[in-house]
């Protein structure tokens, strides 16, 4: 494969998006002011694309960029044009480009799976691609640093191994699911328990929560156990999400007064005491 670089001004009738784009694309404010600065400087820094049929290039860096320009009415940018491309090395520029622009503690939970997935599929293949490493610190001009280990993903995004390892795991979920973890419908502890069912299993699971079920991680516990072994139906997840197929055995818990003055002041009533206890717990749960 030629790792030669190919600068070339693209029309942007000729770019399709990635395929599968992980990352949510900019709006509002921040998609406004790169409109304008590509309105009064151009594209300045190339995107990156590869050849596909058709004559036509995928974005793998500069969705955003792109959008501007057709927004403002160029008709062509500057590109390097990346040939001989796997899928995984693809993957490794979309994320990678991703990450340098954006915040990871900014992202959703689906993109951070994705990333972290893209980077570890890179990692693990033999004869890591330096050389992408190389383009993108020349064309974002961010250095990347080379990693080698899950240990060392995790370095770089501040994670321990074990959440790396959840966010592999939330990379396989189908995209229903992920989009109810971003959106804070269901915790990460539970997606990370739904990601080790088959994908008929998930999509199951998705239609009865799309029909007002309630996902708890009692019922994610008790389907991961049957998905493995192998005795997971259609039928025992309806079963499972019908009320009162729990039997309730969590003990009550009393709480001191001294705990409780400590995070509310006397006129809160126990209704506003336990809403908010609740809604504190939903949060640390998500995270």
């Amino acid at each position: 494969m030629s790792d030669a670089r190919n600068y070339q001004q693209i029309s942007v009738d000729l770019l399709v998006p990635f395929n599968d784009h992980p990352f949510e694309l900019y709006e509002g404010q921040r998609l406004n002011d790169m409109i304008e600065s590509v309105r009064a400087n151009g594209v300045i820094t190339p995107i990156i694309v590869r050849p596909i049929e058709d004559g036509k290039f995928e974005i793998l860096s500069g969705h955003n960029r792109i959008a501007a320009a057709k927004d403002v009415g160029l008709e062509s940018v500057p590109a390097v044009v990346r040939e001989g491309l796997t899928d995984e090395d693809a993957m490794f520029i979309v994320t990678e480009t991703n990450l340098i622009q954006r915040s990871f503690a900014d992202m959703k939970h689906s993109e951070r799976a994705a990333a972290i997935a893209g980077h570890y599929a890179a990692m693990k293949r033999q004869g890591y691609r330096a050389d992408l490493v190389g383009e993108v610190d020349t064309i974002t001009y961010s250095p990347v640093a080379n990693k080698s280990s899950m240990g060392k993903l995790g370095e770089q995004y501040g994670l321990s191994k074990d959440t790396i390892h959840r966010y592999l795991r939330v990379n396989g979920l189908i995209p229903a699911i992920k989009v109810r973890l971003d959106s804070g419908e269901i915790a990460l502890r539970v997606a990370v328990t739904l990601s080790y069912l088959k994908k008929p299993e998930q999509e199951t699971v998705e239609r009865q929560i799309s029909r007002g079920k309630k996902l708890t991680i009692k019922i994610a516990n008790l389907l991961r156990d049957e998905s493995q072994k192998d005795e997971l139906t259609k039928e025992f997840i309806k079963r499972v999400f019908e009320p009162g197929y729990f039997p309730t055995k969590i003990k009550p818990v009393k709480l001191s007064g001294k705990f409780l003055a400590d995070y509310f002041d006397e006129s809160a009533s126990t209704d506003e005491i336990e809403e908010t206890m609740k809604e504190a717990l939903k949060m640390y749960l998500n995270k």
